[in-house]
């Protein structure tokens, strides 16, 4: 019989999960009537233990379904749970009477059955009904809490009492055993922990906040009948579209990938070996995947769907114009900062800090130069007749404090709280700039601060349209700089990502003598200046030992991709420094800021996009897994971490120097090879560029280095335990002879 109809697997996991479900809950019965009757262990052994080993040896069945995907049970945790079960039924309990006559055997076992029969019962019903009755929902959710310390114990009893006769009649299993005793301290906290998160999430998903109207910039549909939004296929679609006029084959390959989540890096690498054949390609292929995202991705408005291209056109509304002036007179002899490690660098002690950083292969050599002329050249630091629109103006890393202590120009956008205008006005007001903003009602018409920071700001997904038309209002005739700096996590990102790219396309379009500004990423796939490849070659010649080993056992991989020959001839070099477990969510939000980067220096538009170093932001270090991965890479020369006030500082640092000199990089009239070379100059990637082996597998290295850090104590612990093991070894033989 074919289980592949829905209807069959349905029928079959329903009397799968109400067999189980009746035969935990004989075992129950059989246990509860031998307790009542007084019955000894071992003669509650002799009257269910043979139901015991049957009802539990079923469950070889449920490694079985998520084998051949039958449920979506994933099949390491079920393989082990199923296995953690079946051992002490067959080995402990079935091989030695102490285990059989010992009082936990009742413990383990009304445990397991009174756990188990919910359970089952909850996976038949919920394969008929879309809400679970609560009381059998509750009991699914809850009764682990004390059944599951329960159950461990009887378990951990049942190995106890079990273990002289192992050790006497079968001494591997013995040793089995007492690995599995040791297995049990971290994985009994781990398991528990992860079922209270479990339920957590149980109940929220249970009883979620009602579904808010979609309003604003929105995923496509990619199942019209289910009316799923899936951003992989969106994602997938976006890179397939953008290179398919230029490569059918590879535009294929793309949309053929089936594991777009964990493969999405070797596409965005082609992606930028294809941009490198001609400038025209490069340009072709940014154009085609704006245009797919802009035409592909919805606008919802009081019901009506437009996509965000029609939107953009079409919606003509606007805001009023909120200003504030600093109250701080302007300081004529400015003098640059950078905070670093507690301590503020200024002048010469930021030239010697950058010639450092430079020298050891943390930024390249143009970046410091650029730094070091804001710091030294008269005039740079005079922002007073700069205008800057910052996307997001209250984000961490963006360079608001740093561009109003210089009495620069603010077209502020962001969210309209008033907690966050609270905060963006007071700054205004205790520096020497001004900050123009969106208001809902004029300013004339409000009386207090209040009322103000209620009326103020906008949102970036649901009012696309008419911020890029109020953004054409503001200070009219003056050069503006925009900066796209909000972030979100996952698909948010991509959404705001695409509202700031929409707003920036329709600022160029409507005025005249625009600069774009980005946060370009370390971690992501970049063209690399030549001497950058040339070092990292000779860091992977001067590597250390260890690492060598760890190349050699394939841990490792090396940073060097052959040159990628142009077809005018010109050589180029790349860095992937894509990080799978960012996700393409993030990679496709960054790659449309390049894609915008190339389509807007074809337009004149100047360009300023830096590469930002690996910095230790608090949302980053709130993450375990990052903290630890950050606190090893000084191990991979020349890597360096920055904390988030140096990086705001010497982006914001590049930012001015990009603004204010007319001849660099940024300009649209610098004569670059290939417009992805734009993000090769001036680039402070924190040694990424430079290191001897990829992000992706020195990371594991580092993370590995970071948790024994981060767990010291009990790393010293296991280490001095090993080595007592390793002694008595030595000093008395094998462990079934110490007692």
């Amino acid at each position: 019989v074919s289980l592949d109809s829905a209807p069959m697997k349905t029928a079959y996991l329903t009397l799968y999960n109400l067999a189980s479900a009746v035969g935990w809950a004989y075992v129950l019965y059989l246990t509860v009537s031998c307790y009542q009757l007084g019955l000894s262990a071992s003669e509650f052994f002799a009257t269910a233990g043979y139901t015991v080993k049957m009802v539990q040896s079923a469950a070889i069945l449920e490694i079985l379904h998520s084998l051949l995907r039958i449920t979506r049970s994933p099949f390491p945790p079920t393989f082990i749970q199923v296995v953690s079960r079946l051992y002490p039924v067959w080995v402990i309990n079935g091989l030695t009477e102490g285990a059989q006559g010992d009082w936990s055997l009742y413990l383990m076992v009304a445990s397991w059955a009174a756990v188990e029969i919910p359970r089952y019962l909850f996976y038949a019903v919920n394969l008929h009904m879309s809400t679970v009755p609560l009381p059998l929902f509750w009991l699914r959710y809850s009764l682990f809490a004390i059944l599951y310390p329960t159950g461990i114990t009887g378990e951990l009893k049942q190995i106890w009492s079990a273990l002289p006769e192992l050790k006497e009649h079968y001494l591997s299993l013995w040793y089995v055993t007492c690995v599995a005793i040791v297995l049990y301290i971290p994985g009994s906290p781990f398991m528990y922990m992860h079922m209270l998160g479990q339920r957590k999430r149980a109940f929220r998903s249970r009883s979620p906040p009602p579904k808010r109207p979609i309003a604003g910039v929105e995923f496509p549909l990619s199942n019209e009948a289910k009316g799923e939004r899936s951003t992989t296929v969106v994602n997938r679609a976006t890179f397939a579209a953008a290179i398919r006029s230029v490569n059918k084959e590879e535009a294929a390959r793309v949309e053929k990938e089936k594991n777009w989540r964990w493969k999405y890096q070797r596409y965005i690498v082609n992606n930028v070996k294809i941009s490198l054949e001609s400038p025209e390609t490069a340009l072709t292929i940014a154009k085609a995947g704006l245009a797919h995202l802009h035409e592909s991705f919805e606008f919802h408005r009081n019901g009506k769907v437009t996509s965000l291209a029609t939107a953009m056109a079409t919606v003509k509304d606007s805001f009023f114009t909120g200003v504030i002036e600093g109250q701080k007179p302007l300081n004529q002899s400015p003098v640059y900062t950078v905070p670093y490690h507690g301590k503020d660098l200024t002048n010469e002690q930021i030239v010697t800090k950058v010639k450092e950083w430079v020298t050891q292969g943390v930024i390249e050599k143009d970046a410091g130069e650029a730094i070091v002329k804001v710091v030294k050249e008269k005039g740079y630091l005079d922002l007073s007749d700069q205008y800057f629109v910052l996307l997001g103006a209250g984000s961490a890393m963006g360079p608001l404090p740093i561009l109003l202590a210089f009495g620069a120009q603010i077209i502020a956008v962001d969210l309209d709280r008033s907690g966050i205008w609270k905060r963006l006005i007071t700054m205004v007001r205790e520096s020497p700039g001004k900050m123009y903003f969106p208001l809902k009602k004029q300013q004339e018409d409000l009386q207090n601060d209040d009322e103000l920071f209620e009326a103020a700001g906008c949102n970036l997904f649901t009012q696309t349209p008419e911020i890029a038309n109020w953004l054409a209002t503001v200070a009219p005739g003056k050069p503006v700089t925009v900066g796209g700096y909000a972030y979100l996590d996952g698909a948010l990102f991509v959404k705001v990502a695409l509202a700031m790219d929409a707003i920036m396309q329709g600022v160029c379009e409507t005025r005249k003598n625009v600069t774009l500004a980005f946060l370009c990423t370390p971690t992501d796939c970049h063209v690399l200046a030549k001497d950058a490849y040339l070092a990292s070659q000779q860091h992977l010649k001067d590597a250390p030992f260890y690492q060598k080993l760890l190349q050699a056992a394939g841990v490792l991989q090396t940073n060097q991709y052959p040159p990628i020959v142009a077809k005018d001839k010109n050589e180029f070099v790349i860095v992937n420094a894509l990080q799978p477990e960012q996700g393409p969510n993030y990679a496709l939000a960054k790659r449309m800021q390049h894609w915008r980067a190339i389509v807007a220096r074809s337009q004149g538009v100047s360009v300023s996009s830096n590469v930002a170093p690996s910095t230790a932001t608090v949302s980053v270090l709130s993450r375990a897994a990052f903290n630890a991965v950050y606190k090893g890479m000084f191990l991979f020369a020349p890597m360096e971490v920055f904390y988030q006030e140096t990086s705001n500082a010497i982006m914001g640092a590049l930012l001015i120097h990009d603004v204010q000199n007319k001849e660099g990089p940024s300009q649209a009239s610098y004569p670059l090879d290939n417009p992805l070379e734009l993000f090769a100059h001036e680039a402070c990637h924190g040694g990424n560029f430079r290191t001897a082996y990829t992000m992706q597998t020195f990371g594991k290295v580092s993370f590995v280095y970071g948790i024994l850090q981060i767990y010291k104590g009990p790393a010293i612990a296991v280490a001095a335990a090993s080595a007592a093991f390793i002694g008595g070894l030595v000093l008395q033989g094998a462990p079934h002879t110490w007692f």
